[in-house]
């Protein structure tokens, strides 16, 4: 084992703060990542303040990782020293699982987080990215494109998987006519997934003051959702529909928007449940589904696609010193669109 710096509250109410943790040293079959920058996700400061009511203190959080590989295990094929690589929302499943042999790790039942989960290795939790170094099995390590930005490329592994996901699940590419609710971290990258498929990409807002930037990130239209006019003009015309809001609102009325046998999918998670009105869904077959992450060859598709198609999260990078104000300024919606920690900061300490 060796000690290493990271950023970690002690409880609910306290800030994020530095401290040292305990890595376990690599196995054959582990990769020893320098960690270079983490993206800071909503769900970092959920399981922070422990609104899900399931944190373990102290936490470590942070699940977009992008680093330099240091050190590899004997047993290691797919990456060496030097290489750059990346580490997502897990980093442990069973492998013998039906969800295991078929590429959804994400659904495995003994899938392990990357953070605040158990640690099969240390007998405690593990600790997420906010952190000088990480060591993680080899299977559940991705390649990073050289050609990213390597700030912009960190939230592609929680923020960028799960909105690409969903679109690669239900078939959007050219031709086909697709909604995103909401421009925010997720409905961003979803934007410019969706025109990168060859979508006809229809953001829709609450903000008229986002028309300029959805059109920017490769929106072919925008509709005020509060304007009832603008909205009915798509009445039945959508093929596909990300809701990407985690505030309450109206499903209905997006559902009301699909053609027949279209498919709206959330990944947002409101906090109170949304009430579904059945025929809409009945009268022309459409389905209302969610989704999360998704596996481990799916995420190292979406970054290949990324590399392909130079596509990045636009990022405000900061260093950790300002992780607690970045929080604050995240509930306030206050970034474009995403947080990245430069991690060189935390050498600072």
């Amino acid at each position: 084992m060796y000690k290493i710096r990271a950023y970690s509250a002690p409880s609910a109410t306290a800030p994020l703060d530095s401290t040292t943790i305990v890595r376990r040293d690599p196995t054959e079959r582990d990769v020893q990542i320098d960690i270079l920058f983490c993206g800071i996700c909503h769900s970092d400061l959920h399981q922070v303040r422990n609104e899900w009511r399931s944190t373990v203190y102290p936490i470590v959080p942070g699940h977009e990782i992008v680093g330099r590989v240091t050190k590899v295990g004997s047993a290691v094929t797919k990456y060496k020293p030097g290489d750059l690589a990346a580490i997502g929302c897990m980093v442990d499943s069973d492998g013998t699982c039906s969800e295991c042999k078929t590429g959804l790790e994400q659904f495995c039942p003994n899938m392990v987080l990357t953070y605040n989960s158990r640690d099969t290795h240390l007998g405690a939790v593990t600790y997420g990215g906010y952190s000088e170094s990480i060591v993680v099995d080899e299977r559940f390590v991705l390649r990073v494109p050289s050609k990213l930005d390597l700030a912009g490329a960190a939230p592609l592994l929680c923020a960028g998987i799960t909105t690409y996901s969903p679109m690669r699940h239900w078939g959007v590419t050219t031709g086909k006519k697709v909604g995103i609710v909401g421009l925010g971290g997720l409905g961003h990258m979803a934007v410019k997934f969706a025109h990168a498929f060859g979508a006809h990409v229809v953001v829709f807002t609450t903000s008229p003051g986002k028309q300029e930037d959805a059109l920017r990130l490769g929106a072919d239209e925008v509709v005020v959702s509060r304007k009832t006019g603008e909205m009915q003009k798509h009445t039945g015309s959508f093929d596909f529909i990300l809701d990407t809001v985690s505030a309450e609102h109206d499903i209905n009325a997006y559902i009301a928007l699909l053609r027949h046998d279209g498919n709206i999918t959330i990944v947002g998670a409101p906090e109170k449940p949304l009430a579904v009105e059945a025929f809409g869904l009945i009268t022309a077959r459409r389905s209302f589904s969610g989704s999360t992450i998704g596996g481990i060859g799916e995420t190292q598709e979406m970054l290949d696609f990324c590399g392909t198609h130079n596509i990045t999260a636009d990022v405000e990078v900061l260093p950790i010193q300002q992780v607690n104000d970045a929080y604050s300024r995240m509930l306030k919606s206050d970034v474009k669109y995403r947080f990245t920690i430069d991690m060189a900061s935390l050498k600072s300490e």
